[in-house]
């Protein structure tokens, strides 16, 4: 499928992604969300892909936001599906089953936030913005946002970011645990890659059932994730992977 809104290249294992309508600071109309549930559709299914990095286009945003001229032409009737239809997307970004990093480069407003928050890890530049400004428009977050930044980050977070519609800065979002690391923003996309090099270097089994252990542990107490645990930790103990692993530990180890 040839896209008109996003862009995909792919290098050593990992697709990057980049929302490109700059000149909208990348805002997610219904186009661009029909062409990134494509794209997320292929990545879970491509076995070359093993990690992906997903950005915006330019300097300034990464999304910022949905297309409000969109929003203002909902009804009633129009909003539900809209809403159900991001969901879906933010809910394909979150199970992939290839770890999924955002690159926040400026401005992750509104639908944008919640994009970030559908993957899996975020880094960020020092000058990025963060935040859920939906009430200041008349609506609420409409595609997961209410929801994932309250496991993320807490509900007393979210709370504040969703009710007040105010921007947050990098680092307040990285003091919270929205943001994994910060960079200054010339290193944001060399440091991002070398994080995305390191999770590369690990066992891609291993990677796969993590992150399916956290995701269904999130739905479930303690003690049903525990459960889910061991199976996967049994699961992974029945690959080669693993036993060439560690029988290239316990070799090194000899040597020392």
């Amino acid at each position: 499928m040839a896209y008109e809104n996003i862009l995909r290249e792919d290098r050593e294992g990992v697709a990057f992604v980049t929302v490109n309508r700059p000149d909208k600071l990348n805002a997610l109309n219904n186009s661009t969300i029909g062409e990134l549930q494509h794209c997320f559709d292929a990545l879970t299914l491509d076995e070359s892909v093993r990690a992906v990095i997903l950005t915006g286009s330019g300097e300034k945003a990464f999304v910022a936001g949905a297309d409000i001229s969109e929003l203002a032409e909902q009804t009633a009737i129009t909003a539900r599906p809209l809403a159900l239809r991001g969901q879906r997307l933010m809910n394909t970004v979150e199970g992939c089953t290839k770890p999924v990093v955002a690159a926040v480069n400026g401005y992750a407003l509104g639908g944008g936030c919640e994009l970030a928050l559908a993957c899996h890890i975020r880094t960020a530049s020092d000058n990025a913005q963060f935040g859920l400004p939906e009430v200041t428009l008349g609506i609420i977050p409409g595609y997961g946002g209410t929801q994932r930044l309250a496991r993320i980050a807490g509900p007393g977070v979210a709370r504040e970011w969703v009710l007040t519609g105010e921007m947050i800065g990098a680092e307040e979002a990285w003091r919270v645990g929205v943001v994994n690391r910060l960079f200054a923003p010339e290193e944001l996309k060399e440091g991002t890659w070398k994080l995305a090099e390191t999770i590369l270097s690990r066992g891609p089994i291993a990677l796969r059932l993590a992150l399916e252990t956290i995701r269904r542990g999130l739905n479930m107490s303690q003690q049903e994730g525990e459960i889910i645990e061991s199976d996967m930790f049994g699961l992974a103990s029945t690959t080669d992977d693993m036993r060439q692993r560690m029988q290239a530990f316990l070799d090194k180890a000899k040597k020392k």
